[in-house]
């Protein structure tokens, strides 16, 4: 058996392994989009390194776009296997493929507007809706905790992780010949006491694990009361200085976090009456997806929604449709909380909001989850003085803040405690994904105080025979 890292490798997007097996069997886990900016990521996102129509299935660990966002451009180019996920991951995958495509045709119509006036010539979006019908029409649901055989060789089962709705560790028997190897790849692991979500589940003895590292080397906030720290910045931002609060937030998940933590404040009567808008028709759809599997929910939020049974809605909430109410957004100077996909401000209707409050003082721009550096979220967080957006450079006169207790990743003590699962002694290899070297350095070095060994970075594009 040989694994091929096509993505998340010492880099946090684009999460794809191939799995080659003796027979001549190649699948997938995940096949995810690289997010980011600059020549190297969209070709990355052109070329695959592998054929598609070599790939015999793809197993996804859950439906955010850096580990699904490719897969309508993999049936595009001549994947004709099944895709497997949870249940509640097909739903929400849908939603986001589908605005996925409607995204980029709409960037690819903006910029080509520029490239026109330039004499360059037209681009084309990597894929359309059309491909992503294709895609959904390939998913093969697989119940949480019970075990599936996609083929002699093959047999998954899914566990909880905590990450969003629907995720899954992926927990897989390989057989080839008389040899059995248990290779486990954990996803994005979650945190344990999340507001709405279960804490991840212990997952079964593995060989071969392949894990995310994100944040490897940091510890989040323990303070539970991130709510009033969001209202503290919502108070300086929307009363004292009159400004806009823009919240860039990925549609699945962290917008259903804000949205819970400020229904609570206004259930304890202390949100200040301004106006929110969710300007994301995928948020809209999203929260109804979220609705629609309790399922998922942990005790407390079963609970919760006993006394309150609209749990993310609340009085002076408005979701926003269409495009023309969009840009009416960014025309009003009244204060107002704007929550807008995606989160980390690649694409979508947020990277308008941000175009046109970037340079008034009296806006705050409030980060609530993980940016790739190369993102425009990235270079915000990073302190930069300008930043450019679409075609323009701006400067960066707006408040940039972050609130990491909203993020859907665990933090390097999370992460070990996921792993802790484990029996040391017979976890053969360890292979770090999905995070960036420097952190990837300090994480290994908390894996090893912890008795893990072998444990190895990839490279992109390095295959590793095991």
């Amino acid at each position: 058996m040989k694994i091929g890292f096509y993505g998340a490798a010492k880099e946090v997007t684009g999460s794809k392994h191939l799995i080659y097996l003796e027979s001549g069997t190649q699948f997938l886990l995940d096949c995810g989009l690289f997010q980011g900016s600059g020549e190297e990521i969209e070709e990355w996102n052109k070329n695959f390194g592998f054929d598609p129509k070599q790939i015999q299935f793809v197993i996804l660990s859950h439906a955010h776009i850096d580990h699904s966002g490719l897969l309508p451009k993999l049936v595009k180019e001549g994947f004709t296997g099944k895709i497997y996920c949870t249940d509640a991951t097909k739903d929400v995958t849908e939603a986001l493929l589908e605005d996925s495509a409607s995204i980029q045709q709409s960037d690819i119509k903006f910029i080509n507007k520029q490239r026109f006036a330039k004499g360059l010539s037209p681009l084309e979006p990597l894929y359309e809706k059309s491909d992503v019908t294709q895609t959904i029409n390939k998913i093969v649901t697989v119940n949480y905790n019970e075990t599936y055989s996609i083929s002699e060789e093959v047999q998954v089962l899914f566990t909880d992780n905590g990450h969003i709705l629907g995720s899954a560790a992926v927990n897989l028997i390989i057989t080839e010949g008389s040899k059995k190897t248990r290779l486990t790849f954990t996803g994005d692991i979650g945190r344990y006491n999340n507001h709405i979500l279960k804490s991840p589940q212990a997952f079964p003895q593995a060989d071969i694990i392949l894990t995310e590292s994100t944040y490897g080397d940091k510890i989040h906030d323990p303070d539970p009361n991130l709510r009033y720290k969001l209202l503290e910045i919502i108070t300086d931002t929307c009363l004292k200085r009159k400004g806009k609060l823009i919240i860039p937030a990925f549609s699945v998940g962290r917008t259903q976090e804000l949205l819970s933590a400020l229904n609570d404040l206004s259930f304890e009567n202390k949100l200040p009456k301004i106006k929110t808008y969710v300007d994301s028709p995928l948020s809209e759809r999203a929260t109804d997806i979220m609705e629609a599997h309790p399922e998922c929910y942990n005790d407390k939020m079963l609970d919760f929604i006993q006394k309150d049974p609209d749990p993310f809605g609340f009085k002076g909430l408005t979701f926003i449709q269409s495009k023309s109410e969009s840009q009416a957004l960014n025309e009003r100077n009244e204060p107002c909380i704007i929550i807008s996909a995606s989160g980390m401000a690649e694409a979508g209707r947020v990277k308008h909001h941000i175009l046109h409050g970037i340079e008034n003082s009296r806006n705050t721009i409030l980060f609530v989850g993980y940016c790739s550096p190369y993102s425009l979220g990235g270079k915000l967080v990073s302190g930069a003085k300008e930043v450019r957006i679409f075609t323009n450079y701006f400067k960066v006169r707006a408040s940039i803040k972050k609130l990491n207790g909203f993020s859907a990743h665990g933090d390097y003590v999370e992460m070990l405690k996921f792993l802790s699962a484990q029996d040391v002694s017979k976890v053969q290899r360890l292979f770090l994904v999905h995070g960036e070297e420097p952190v990837m350095n300090v994480f290994k070095c908390h894996l090893e105080a912890a008795g893990f060994s072998n444990i190895y970075m990839p490279n992109y594009k390095e295959i590793v025979s095991i």
